[in-house]
């Protein structure tokens, strides 16, 4: 008996030594499974890698970890990401973006109508769908899962560039409320895009997992996602590292872009009061939004920015020969500060904190109670939005995660449990609540 003991022993002390020699020398599995963030604003496309552990959020041809949410339709092409965006102001009625705002979903005639005036391309009405009426060398419409899945298609190729393989599989985030429809929908993009969707995981969840909260000792979550476009808030619970959204609320017009319009709108302004007359040619507009955006950016991290943008104005002269002349160049210039910028936006910053307390309210939670606050989207790095949610709740939330990629790392680490990578990883499991509504503020 003892001799049989000592040949398992034996036999277990070798496949470990073997497993050991294994991860030292041998060169790892390429991961066969990619996490998709297929967000309102952008989107990105992560691997779990195995052996390391290590995620990695995969870059685009000019190292961009993550590509704009549109797609752009011209007469022999259709563009994606950074190069639909080039397009934006010169083809406006065939670049379709904020397609997830309509993925499967069903909407009452007058609301649709209300949706689609927001926008420069047109959304028409079947039955209760939205779609996208197009016009190139000829008219015709595309839904919202097919903007989604050349979005997908893009992401699949990056990822198969980057890893040198061809690649069929994803868990994909959606946001907490999809219902069933949507998440339907999303996975029927994805199956457009040459994918089978092992998982749909929470949005939420996901960021919790890329914080590392599914492996530790925390109980109630509340998860800050502010995009480009969409506030939205959830108090998770989580047991064991399972996880329950309690509670969710939002504002679906709140986002980067309200706040770079408004600083738009100052720098338009602006031109007015130094030049005479508004900036009125796309060229100009696109180039001042551009500018903006990168101030927006920078003030992050610097207390004050300056902008120089060229532009061409059809300056006022009373004088005859100039009646019907070319625009005149011009070079305009201005100091951008913080204060300024939070100036600006004080009021629509404070409409943060609405979603905030009804969720605790709805999930009967004192604020105290909240053990880990997370924050998610691009837009959480402004230091006068982590200012307010450190004021309202009397302690910093956590910070260790880019916001920007915070939902695509979760997202891998679920792709490389589904794919069985080492080491294994604590998963985590989401519990439906059929019952659950989310409140909009919008």
């Amino acid at each position: 008996m003892s001799g049989e003991i000592s040949m398992i022993g034996s036999v277990i002390l070798a496949l470990f030594l073997a497993g050991y020699l294994g991860q030292q020398y041998l060169p790892p599995p390429k991961p066969k499974v990619i996490g998709l963030d297929l967000g309102t604003t952008f989107c990105s496309v992560g691997v779990f890698h195995p052996g390391s552990g290590d995620v990695e959020v995969i870059a685009d041809e000019e190292g961009r970890k993550s590509i704009p949410s549109a797609v752009s339709f011209t007469a022999t092409a259709v563009l994606a990401g950074h190069e639909a965006v080039d397009l934006a102001d010169s083809n406006p009625q065939n670049t379709v973006y904020d397609g997830k705002r309509f993925i499967g979903k069903i909407f009452e005639a007058e609301v649709l109508e209300q949706e689609s005036a927001r926008y420069p391309f047109k959304v028409i009405n079947n039955n209760g769908s939205a779609e996208f009426l197009l016009s190139t060398n000829h008219t015709f419409t595309v839904s919202p899962e097919f903007i989604a899945s050349r979005l997908l298609l893009k992401m699949r190729k990056m990822a198969e560039r980057r890893l040198d393989m061809r690649i069929q599989k994803a868990v994909i985030s959606v946001p907490a409320e999809f219902d069933e429809r949507q998440r339907n929908f999303t996975v029927r993009a994805a199956n457009l895009a040459g994918l089978e969707i092992l998982r749909v995981i929470n949005e939420p969840t996901a960021a919790a997992m890329a914080y590392g909260l599914h492996k530790v000792d925390v109980f109630n979550v509340l998860v800050v996602d502010l995009g480009g476009g969409t506030l939205d808030v959830s108090l998770l619970n989580k047991q064991g590292g399972m996880f329950l959204t309690r509670a969710m609320a939002g504002n679906n017009k709140l986002g980067g872009q309200d706040f770079s319009q408004r600083l738009l709108q100052y720098t338009m302004e602006r031109v007015q009061q130094e030049f005479g007359v508004p900036p009125a040619l796309k060229e100009d507009i696109h180039r001042l939004r551009q500018a903006v955006e990168a101030a927006k950016l920078n003030l992050t991290l610097q207390p004050s920015v300056t902008i120089r943008v060229p532009l061409s104005l059809h300056i006022h002269d009373s004088s005859e020969s100039a009646r019907g002349a070319a625009p005149a160049p011009v070079l305009f210039q201005a100091v951008i500060t913080r204060e300024l910028f939070e100036e600006l936006n004080e009021d629509l910053f404070e409409k943060i904190l609405a979603p905030v307390e009804t969720v605790l309210a709805e999930g009967r939670l004192d604020k105290a109670d909240v053990d880990e606050i997370v924050l998610v989207g691009g837009s959480t790095r402004i230091p006068r939005i982590r200012r307010l949610i450190s004021e309202y709740f009397g302690k910093d939330p956590n910070t260790s995660v880019d916001p920007d990629l915070a939902v695509v790392t979760g997202v891998a680490i679920q792709a490389g449990i589904m794919g069985g990578s080492w080491p294994l990883q604590v998963s985590a499991i989401e519990i439906p609540n059929r019952h659950l509504r989310k409140t909009n503020f919008s």
